[in-house]
């Protein structure tokens, strides 16, 4: 196979950008727009060693029954949808094939993922929109990049959009066109205006955000009038110099109106601001929440901790069903923003921690406290090793994992089922419509101590003191790992477990060829040992004077 080949290829299945999946000679062939049973003439624009990508030359042959004319004139080349050439029932079907292919391939579980939760009239649904702004002062276009470019495609009438998002969207420019305001132009890091930035509440109310290069822009009554007239309830302009591809800057100045909107979610009020974090589809994150809320199974008696809490939504959800809420996030803006929405909707029983997930929550354990359920909503990377050893050590009877990326889903999941933990229940969420995006909500448990059964076991038979059967060399390990950062071996573990009268193997403090000396465990190692044999009651907490 080789670049411009034309080769006659039948569509297998759907791949993770919802992209048809065929195959030549063995040879995975990943074609955007085409769909399942679909047969029709490719041209390889790719080669990679394993697998090629195509383009389909024409329509397919024989259309499958569920392609679709597009509602945006924008697609495919804006690149913010991926599958609206399909009908929605086939994405929903493809997104949960999506889930439980990564838990089979990543993370080697077999599970079954319920039906995607889909939305009853999925469009309009963005509370959000982010658009590029480019073209000249005398015809701005104002939309979206073309997939694997910086090309903005017009599309300021996204029917992702809720309103009036669309309509701001061209008064600003017909602004600019009025004035001559140049757009921005990224290769050169000129011009002024780079983004428009809009934000809807659920009651239509609107706050729009003009990113400019630089701290003013001519003829700013005017534009906050446009806007205003276009259905914008305030107008901030925010400053933005820098040269790389992050889209607000640090100052925000009001040009009228409003700074910042109430919007409801779950029966809470949420402040929002122009650079604030708030799920992008409100009807849907509410099924998901509630999913998790569901998941989560709290009685009124139990404590809850919410890792990755970010402006405490979840949090203050578990806070109403259950005794106390932990919330921890290493953003100190997003904790002060949980702590007002707290303060906001009346919820006392809600407490706030600023640090590294796995630092608070050992930290916390520590100090006593053993979580009933902890709740995750981690970014797309997932769980760090260290954040997942520390949900361990807690030991709560329930996790409840929220999460927008499936691979890292099903790898946390499995490393997870490495200590013991079982995935529950799985359950997709279509938050992004008409895009491969899928969110997910697992629930995982493990057997908790009253579970097991009580069996008699001669300790002697088994060469293991009381002390050494109360935790594994791993166990010790992670324990370590987790509370210091400190990597430490079976052979430190044992020479310090010997220092407390732990009985232990002769093999382990011999060196393994004759002449050669046994490596000592340093002092800070040792102190980080002795601390996990504290923990796990192997050595006294106090040593005798």
């Amino acid at each position: 196979m080789e670049k411009n080949d034309i080769l006659t290829l039948t569509c297998e299945g759907l791949g993770a950008d919802m992209e048809g999946v065929c195959r030549h000679e063995g040879m995975a062939v990943f074609v955007p727009g085409m769909l399942p049973g679909e047969t029709g003439r490719v041209r390889v624009v790719k080669v990679q060693p394993r697998f090629a990508f195509g383009r389909m030359e024409g329509a397919p042959e024989q259309p499958s029954p569920h392609r679709r004319t597009p509602d945006c004139p924008a697609y495919p080349r804006c690149g913010g949808c991926s599958c609206r050439h399909m009908d929605y029932e086939t994405t929903l079907a493809a997104k949960r094939r999506q889930v439980e292919d990564c838990f089979r391939r990543i993370g080697h579980l077999s599970v079954e993922a319920a039906p995607v939760i889909g939305m009853a009239e999925p469009s309009r649904y963005r509370n959000k929109t982010a658009l590029p702004v480019g073209g000249t002062a005398e015809a701005p276009v104002i939309g979206f990049y073309a997939p694997r470019s910086h090309t903005i495609i017009s599309a300021a009438d996204c029917p992702n959009a809720m309103p009036p998002a669309p309509d701001i969207a061209e008064a600003l420019m017909a602004w600019m066109r009025r004035f001559r305001i140049e757009p921005y132009r990224e290769e050169e890091k000129k011009g002024l205006v780079r983004h428009l930035v809009v934000r809807v509440n659920r009651a239509g109310e609107a706050l729009a955000c003009v990113v400019a290069n630089g701290p003013r822009l001519p003829h700013e009554e005017a534009l906050a009038e446009a806007l205003r007239a276009a259905g914008a309830a305030g107008v901030v302009l925010n400053e933005n110099t820098r040269p790389d591809n992050v889209i607000l800057g640090d100052r925000f100045r009001t040009l009228w109106g409003r700074d910042r909107l109430t919007d409801t979610l779950c029966g809470l009020s949420f402040s929002v601001s122009p650079a604030a974090f708030f799920q992008v589809n409100p009807v849907q994150t509410e099924v998901l929440y509630q999913t998790a809320l569901d998941f989560a199974a709290l009685r009124p008696e139990d404590t809850a901790c919410d890792v990755y809490c970010g402006a405490g939504t979840i949090t203050l959800l578990l806070a109403r069903h259950c005794r106390s809420a932990i919330g921890i996030e290493v953003v100190p803006q997003a904790i002060d923003n949980a702590r007002e929405n707290a303060r906001t909707n009346g919820i006392g029983n809600a407490d706030f921690r600023v640090g590294a997930a796995e630092t608070v929550l050992l930290a916390l354990v520590a100090e006593g406290l053993r979580p009933d359920v902890i709740t995750v909503d981690p970014p797309r990377k997932g769980l760090d090793p260290a954040v997942i050893a520390a949900i361990h050590e807690a030991a709560p009877r329930r996790v409840v994992y929220v999460s927008c990326n499936p691979a890292t889903l099903a790898r946390d999941a499995a490393l997870l089922a490495e200590k013991g933990w079982q995935v529950e229940k799985v359950q997709p969420v279509d938050m992004f419509c008409w895009t491969s995006g899928v969110e997910t909500v697992i629930s995982l448990s493990q057997q908790r101590p009253d579970h097991y059964v009580r069996v008699g076991i001669d300790l002697d038979d088994m060469d293991v003191t009381p002390a050494e059967s109360k935790a594994s060399y791993q166990e010790i390990k992670d324990y370590v790992l987790a509370h210091t950062g400190l990597k430490v071996s079976c052979l430190y573990i044992a020479q310090v477990k010997a220092k407390h009268g732990i009985i232990e193997r002769e093999c382990y403090n011999k060196a393994k060829t004759e002449g050669n000396r046994v490596p000592k465990c340093p002092p800070e190692k040792e102190k980080a040992i002795e601390e996990a044999l504290r923990h796990f009651q192997m050595i006294p907490s106090r040593e005798p004077v």
